[in-house]
């Protein structure tokens, strides 16, 4: 069966996408939270600009949502320079990437989003260009072909991947410079939402704020996702202002509960729970049962349940825990066997 996208997945949608571009922070003082990584950047950034070089290449990880390429954009906005984007899946043959390198200036940032999805063969273009700064192209074909190099501008690559350890280690150790972004505390994602509301023209309150935030994931996309699920709530319901009890009521309708779950997180729980007693149950398996891609489940739903310590990854497969049966309010069965050690 398949089922609507839920409110708070992670997976940005064309009209998200639009929405998010006019929110992004362009400065690095902008730029909300993730402290650390912004003392370190900001380093490598003045001391680019002290030698008039590009900054190192540079890869964000982490999961979707923590602000990657709002941060690519950053380093871009910093140095002066302009910003070009793409993504690996676009980038199928060496011939795309090779259009993209050839046009690019000298400073020129270039952002590949999902870095781990380039295939193999556009993966080694891109090793020469990346350390060489420069292009080798094969002309013809059998035994008239032949090779050319060509010299491309010095520019900066910064890659995004939500799966650090699918890219390629050749790959990974030509970035000077590999980040991970963490999750974001409810404090730094009220400022955010604040700070959105603002440029939204949106009048909220700081405890309606700190609600949305604390339902949040800890992601910066889903905290302004709901921002807009709770205006439309407040312009239509309410007199557009949004406080605590507004934010409260219309999270409620948008189905999201005070853990910050939305209906497809709890029927996860739920098909685990009442069809497969708790588990173990393999991913395949409960992926089928709630009518989701296995991908989805494990990189959209899954890191926030095991976070909040719903749900555990054994060696035979997903299990509830005491807490989700808790939070469904169903009695947890009686079972000495710890089902299996973790992962």
């Amino acid at each position: 069966m398949a089922r609507d996208e839920g409110l708070l997945t992670t997976t940005p949608l064309p009209e998200d996408e639009r929405f998010e571009i006019g929110l992004r922070p362009r400065k690095m003082a902008d730029f909300v939270g993730q402290e650390e990584l912004k003392e370190r950047l900001s380093i490598l950034i003045e001391a680019a600009r002290s030698r008039s070089e590009p900054v190192d290449h540079v890869l964000f990880s982490g999961p979707p949502g923590l602000g990657k390429t709002s941060l690519a954009g950053i380093v871009a906005h910093e140095m002066g320079a302009a910003f070009r984007a793409t993504s690996g899946p676009a980038l199928e043959r060496p011939g795309d990437l090779a259009a993209v390198l050839t046009n690019l200036d000298a400073g020129d940032v270039l952002f590949i989003d999902e870095v781990h999805r380039l295939p193999r063969q556009v993966e080694e273009v891109l090793y020469p260009a990346m350390e060489d700064f420069e292009l080798d192209i094969v002309v013809g074909k059998g035994p008239a072909a032949r090779s050319i190099r060509l010299e491309l501008p010095h520019f900066t690559l910064v890659g995004a991947t939500t799966r650090v350890g699918r890219v390629a280690p050749p790959l990974r150790d030509r970035f000077g410079y590999v980040a991970r972004l963490d999750y974001y505390t409810s404090p730094d994602l009220a400022q955010i939402i604040t700070r959105s509301a603002g440029i939204l023209e949106v009048e909220i309150a700081s405890d309606g704020a700190g609600l949305i935030a604390e339902r949040s994931r800890g992601t910066p996309r889903i905290a302004n996702r709901l921002l807009r699920r709770v205006r439309d709530f407040a312009d239509v319901r309410a007199d557009g202002r949004i406080d605590h009890e507004i934010a409260d009521t219309a999270l409620r309708v948008w189905e999201v509960d005070e853990r910050g779950l939305d209906k497809v997180d709890r029927f996860i729980l739920e098909a685990m729970v009442h069809k497969f007693g708790g588990g173990p149950v393999g991913l395949s398996t409960l992926a089928i049962a709630v009518g989701e891609d296995p991908e989805t489940v494990e990189d959209a739903y899954e890191p926030y349940l095991l976070q909040e310590g719903l749900l555990m990854r054994t060696p035979r497969g997903r299990v509830a825990t005491p807490h989700a049966y808790r939070h469904l309010g169903v009695a947890a069965p009686q079972d000495d066997d710890p089902q299996g050690q973790l992962l």
